[in-house]
């Protein structure tokens, strides 16, 4: 008996020693509203760090009302805290400026990067019908640029930027009616944000056959947005490239969260990539070249991550 009592303590430490290593890591991922491919893309990440990691790593999935609320939290959140944004609001909050002006904490300068995430992506959808080209053949046209939201806004500025601010017929609808809009020939086109593919261009290019516009090189320069190419076949009937603009999205956690932590959310992310890319074509857009839109600095522990795997990094992001 006394032989037994002396092995079942070794194994009792022996098992106390090793849980530690696993032991659940629970995640909170902060990402847009539930309605949004945003949303979709943080339950498909929820799905792929379970299943990379043999359920070791959990994320919770939490709705928020924007990037610039997802910013804001910083001030409040802990280790486990990872949520999405445009790097240049990043930069807008260390700044204080815009609007973060008057709202600055020290805790906005403990943000740090870890892996990049599908692109906004501009989309200016035309019908076939319409007999639009190019920018200059929206003028007289009747066009849905939504409410509100950052294509909507983005759509306004481009038309100023060329020249086309009070030439079109801005049509006073939501952008979830745009298909069936542009089906019925109410509306000419519609401006739409969101990763390629855009599932509403992909409904409207299948049902209706539509044209998306590509910008050109003097047009991307003057909107100071980054450049992006929509390759050929993305959507039916599209025969070549589309070229058109893009604004950087990623996904940020702090100086609060360990470095193993950070280390296996951002391994899990990038082993995984190629399977939530099966179900969703979007995740196939990204790949290494765009860790170059991330401004600032990278979380040490996907750094090391980097470094295993070759991948560059510029000094500022280490």
């Amino acid at each position: 008996m006394k032989h037994f009592k002396k092995i079942s303590l070794a194994a009792i430490t022996s098992m106390a020693i090793a849980m530690p290593s696993m032991a659940e890591t629970r995640i909170t991922y902060k990402s847009a509203k539930t309605t949004s491919s945003y949303y979709q893309m943080a339950v498909q990440i929820a799905e792929a760090m379970k299943a990379g990691s043999s359920g070791n790593i959990m994320v919770t999935v939490e709705e928020s009302q924007g990037s610039v609320q997802n910013v804001m939290e910083v001030r409040a959140r802990g280790g486990d805290y990872v949520f999405t944004t445009p790097p240049a609001l990043v930069r807008l909050a260390k700044a204080g400026k815009a609007m973060f002006e008057g709202k600055g904490d020290p805790k906005f300068n403990e943000i740090r990067a870890l892996f990049p995430i599908p692109s906004l992506t501009m989309h200016f959808v035309v019908s076939e019908n319409s007999g639009i080209k190019n920018f200059a053949g929206l003028e007289g046209k009747k066009i849905l640029l939504g409410k509100g939201s950052f294509g909507a806004k983005e759509g306004a500025k481009y038309l100023k930027l060329f020249g086309l601010e009070g030439k079109v017929d801005l049509a006073n609808v939501e952008l979830s009616n745009a298909v069936p809009a542009l089906k019925n020939g109410q509306i000419d086109g519609f401006v739409t944000a969101g990763s390629y593919p855009a599932p509403n261009v992909i409904e409207a290019a299948a049902s209706t056959g539509v044209n998306v516009l590509s910008l050109t090189s003097d047009q991307i320069k003057a909107s100071k947005r980054k450049e992006l190419t929509i390759p050929a076949g993305t959507y039916s009937g599209q025969d070549g490239d589309i070229t058109t603009t893009s604004l950087p999205v990623v996904a940020y956690t702090t100086t609060a969260m360990n470095d193993d932590t950070a280390y296996q959310l951002t391994k899990t992310y990038w082993e995984q990539k190629e399977t939530m890319g099966q179900s969703a074509a979007w995740w196939n857009g990204v790949n290494k070249d765009l860790l170059s839109n991330i401004e600032g600095k990278i979380h040490p522990g996907a750094v090391r991550y980097y470094k295993e795997k070759g991948m560059t990094l510029s000094s500022v992001q280490q």
